[in-house]
């Protein structure tokens, strides 16, 4: 397929470690598989999109979540002459680094690494990491930069009226991710490198306002006629009015040009919808004792870890299922902070409440 000339071309991926070409694959194409082969991405079965332990097998989990980011972004670049395998790769595995419980879990482990001097967390950064450093036993997979930074400059939290890349060297991208450990700032500024970069970061919001809007109708949290008729008049009623409204804007407001743009109200459309879901949904979607609960759960495990560590307890879970073969390098020159924060970073929903019920058994028969 010709590419735009927007476009990043297979011939301009760049890899930290240098490999024989494929025969059959291309850079991007690579990625894919390694992505959805590693052990990270079989997680995101269990992990909470926005609502957690419900019993609604209808309800969406952060795995659904990566591959409607994929499908929608892959139809917005395939119809700008974007590379698909760039933007397939970039939208599989840019959820990588999500913890338990969605955002209230990334708060509070982002709390937790603050106090232990470990600098901000953003599962962005962590999904970055995922990649470079804790898969493949702590080798990583030698992911391309490009996926690596669209990864890393995804956030749709932070949605945009028009986006356009930032030519970035392996050094201005390494650059820009440790930096994000030290500087609050630092994650609101990251822009991609790349158009397809652009697109995986538009389509990340895409891909959740909506469905989180059918999730929270079918849990009885609003109705459909809550959602304001100056919304609904200019993206529609439903998820796939919503996805077919704004992917079609951007389509004709970016052909053939170097950045993706909405028009002015579709885009005032979708920041006034995505208030609505904040205020409707996303802040009532666990209550204050559900919150509590959860930051107990997390608190308790990173103590509890932390000191199997420093006591050398190899009957710990965290011995037994993340540090036992992992690396030397990683062993030797990762903070015993760190390694706790990888570890739960890691768990699913159900594993984390499993193990902090494993702990408060422990502690009784103490």
């Amino acid at each position: 397929m010709l590419l735009s000339k927007y476009a990043c071309q297979n011939e301009e991926a760049m890899r930290f470690k240098e490999e024989k070409e494929d025969k059959y694959r291309t850079p991007f194409f690579r990625d894919i598989d390694r992505i959805i082969y590693s052990l990270s991405y079989t997680r995101y079965a269990d992990k909470t999109q926005v609502f957690s332990f419900n019993e609604n097998d209808h309800i969406t989990k952060r795995m659904v979540h990566v591959q409607l980011v994929s499908k929608i972004a892959r139809t917005i670049g395939r119809n700008l002459g974007l590379n698909e395998d760039l933007i397939e790769a970039a939208s599989l595995g840019h959820d990588l680094g999500h913890v338990p419980f969605g955002h209230v879990g990334e708060r509070i482990l982002n709390k937790i690494s603050l106090e232990n001097n470990e600098g901000y967390f953003n599962h962005n950064i962590e999904s970055v990491r995922v990649l470079m450093n804790l898969e493949q036993k702590g080798e990583g997979r030698n992911i391309t930069i490009q996926v690596l930074d669209a990864i890393m400059c995804h956030n749709g939290e932070l949605p945009l009226n028009e986006y356009y890349p930032t030519s970035k060297t392996k050094d201005v991208f390494l650059k820009e991710y440790e930096l994000s450990y030290k500087e609050e700032s630092a994650i609101k500024n990251l822009k991609p490198m790349t158009l397809e970069g652009c697109v995986v970061r538009v389509s990340d919001i895409i891909a959740y306002i909506g469905k989180d809007i059918e999730d929270a109708i079918r849990l009885g949290i609003i109705k459909k006629a809550d959602i304001p008729k100056n919304i609904t008049n200019v993206l529609g009623v439903d998820n796939r009015s919503i996805i077919n409204t704004i992917v079609s804007d951007i389509i004709e407001n970016s052909k053939n040009k170097p950045y993706i743009k909405m028009s002015e109200n579709i885009y005032e459309a979708l920041i006034t919808l995505k208030e609505f879901n904040t205020k409707n949904i996303y802040a009532i979607a666990n209550t204050k004792e559900q919150i509590n609960e959860y930051e107990k759960m997390f608190r308790s495990l990173f103590n509890k870890y932390k000191k199997d560590i420093q006591k050398n307890n190899l009957n710990s879970e965290i011995w037994n299922v993340f540090l036992y073969d992992m690396n030397e390098d990683y062993l030797k020159n990762t903070t015993i902070n760190r390694k706790v924060i990888d570890f739960i970073a890691g768990m699913t929903d159900d594993y984390m409440r499993n193990c902090y019920i494993n702990l408060n058994k422990e502690e009784k028969n103490v």
